[in-house]
């Protein structure tokens, strides 16, 4: 059987990280096919080893980590899909495991914010190519276009501890960074990552997010379509692969209360890069998540 790092079968009691699956995609804009990216994403992560070969360190041997399984999901009901997913991550918060995800489009990111939440607004970090902080995409305020101005809106997420590198692309109204702008988002156009670099980009992202909790969200769009094809909304001019992992290296300093990457849409790439390409990003992600974990532990 298929699982997230051919770890084993877990509850949630039973691990500090819950690595889990969402399959989901009725809240997409384009093109759909996100729903298949958990699957996908279990399969290609059998090529993933146990030690990262920078650190020389094993996230397994700090951490007890597990494949949980996936969110309860309904093929057609959006709304009744919000709640599921909510509580889902309650009861994974409540177990006291951190959540690792594969999606899905981005709209899981405000449920999963939801079943997380404790009363207090968090930061977030967004690789992403975009905002996803509009109001509504054709009459409908909750899709894959909108989880972050609802994050926002329900004190789930501090507006001034959000930081977004990556966006790019045409938009279709020049307002559509105002709300974010006015909130007090930091937004990193890709122009502007460009001409600075990771290092100087990251450092101002680490100093905003600070020590309080932060939540992780990658976009594998954001990530340039000549790397990344299976998603459902390309936008050329992305990150390259190495960027993806060097930025999401510099995170380990960060109280990382859960993490996700979502929009594989393995139809669109049966060669199975884009989603090789997404569970590295979650093995980039689950070993910054063991290393902070584990330095909480120890403080």
């Amino acid at each position: 059987m298929a699982t997230f790092m051919r770890l084993p079968v877990a509850k949630p009691e039973d691990v500090d990280i819950a690595i889990v699956g969402v399959p989901f995609d009725i809240a997409v804009t384009n093109r759909p096919g996100t729903r298949h990216g958990p699957r996908e994403l279990r399969n290609q992560s059998s090529l993933m080893r146990r030690y990262h070969h920078v650190t020389g360190r094993s996230p397994y041997d700090l951490v007890r980590v597990g494949d949980c399984g996936d969110a309860p999901v309904h093929p057609l009901d959006l709304m009744e899909n919000l709640s599921l997913i909510e509580g889902f991550y309650r009861e994974i918060t409540e177990a006291g495991a951190i959540p690792l995800t594969g999606g899905g489009d981005h709209l899981i990111t405000l449920p999963i914010l939801r079943g997380l939440n404790r009363g207090e607004a968090v930061g977030l970090i967004q690789f992403d190519a975009h905002s996803d902080t509009y109001d509504e995409f054709f009459g409908q305020k909750y899709n894959h276009g909108t989880p972050f101005r609802r994050g926002i809106e329900e004190e789930l997420i501090d507006p001034k501890r959000f930081v977004q590198i990556g966006i790019r692309g045409s938009i279709g109204d020049p307002k559509n960074f105002d709300f974010a702008k006015a909130a007090g988002v930091r937004t990193i156009f890709m122009e502007e990552f460009v001409a600075r670099g990771v290092d100087d980009v990251m450092a101002e992202a680490l100093e905003i997010l600070g020590t309080a909790p932060t939540y992780v969200t990658f976009d594998i769009d954001g990530i340039d379509p000549s790397q990344a094809p299976g998603t459902g909304t390309p936008e050329i001019g992305g990150f390259t692969t190495r960027e993806a992992q060097a930025m999401v290296r510099k995170l380990g300093g960060l109280n990382i209360i859960g993490a996700d990457l979502v929009e594989v849409a393995p139809p669109f790439d049966p060669s199975g890069l884009t989603a090789i390409t997404g569970v590295t990003i979650m093995f980039e992600e689950l070993c910054v998540m063991a290393d902070s974990l584990a330095a909480r532990k120890a403080a």
